[in-house]
C-alpha cells in the first residue's frame, strides 16, 4: 500500500497534477512585496497599549495558515485569548512576555519560538520597558476562526511575575 501511494503521488507531481486537481499551470505563486501590505493599528478591544499588526499573508483554500509581525510597544500586551487550531510566535526582536493561564509568565526574547497549543488560554506582548516584535502564524477552522478573545489582561495580572489567575 506505502508502495503504491508512492507511486501515485509521483505520478500526480510528474503529471502536473495536485492532490487537489488542478493542473500545476492553474494556480500561481502570489508575490507580495514589503511595504504592498497596510499597518493596522490593532483594536482596543483585543490589545491594551499600543499594538500594531503588519500582515503577511491570509489563508487561501485548501491552505489555512495565516501569519502576520506583531509590534507591542512597551506596556502592551494581547487580551486573555485562545486559537482553536493553537498558535506559533517567532519572536523576531526585542524582549516580551508570553503566559498560559494558571502559568508563570516567561520572558521571550529575539529567536525564541512559542508553540502554543490549540485550545490553551494566554496572552502575549512587550515587557513594561521595552518593545518587542513576533510573527504569529495560525491556522483557520473549518468555520475561519482562527482566535476566540476573551477578558482583558489586568494590570495586576501583567506585571506579576509568578503564577495567577
Amino acid at each position: 500500500m506505502i508502495r503504491f501511494t508512492s507511486v501515485a503521488a509521483s505520478l500526480l507531481l510528474f503529471t502536473g497534477m495536485s492532490a487537489y486537481g488542478e493542473t500545476a499551470t492553474s494556480a500561481q505563486m502570489k508575490l507580495s512585496q514589503t511595504g504592498s501590505r497596510a499597518t493596522i493599528a490593532e483594536p482596543a478591544d483585543h490589545f491594551t497599549g499600543r499594538a500594531y499588526i503588519d500582515p503577511l499573508f491570509s489563508p487561501v483554500a485548501p491552505q489555512r495558515a495565516g501569519a502576520a509581525y506583531v509590534t507591542f510597544v512597551p506596556g502592551a500586551r494581547s487580551d486573555w485569548h485562545t486559537h482553536p487550531l493553537g498558535q506559533t510566535l517567532v519572536i523576531t526582536s526585542g524582549t516580551g512576555w508570553v503566559q498560559e493561564w494558571g502559568g508563570e509568565r516567561k520572558t521571550v526574547h529575539a529567536g525564541d519560538v512559542i508553540q502554543c497549543p490549540p485550545g490553551v488560554k494566554h496572552w502575549h506582548g512587550a515587557t513594561d520597558k521595552t518593545t518587542m516584535v513576533h510573527m504569529a502564524i495560525q491556522e483557520s477552522n473549518e468555520k475561519g476562526e482562527n482566535v476566540n478573545w476573551l477578558e482583558k489582561v489586568s494590570d495586576k495580572q501583567y506585571l506579576q511575575a509568578g503564577e495567577h489567575q
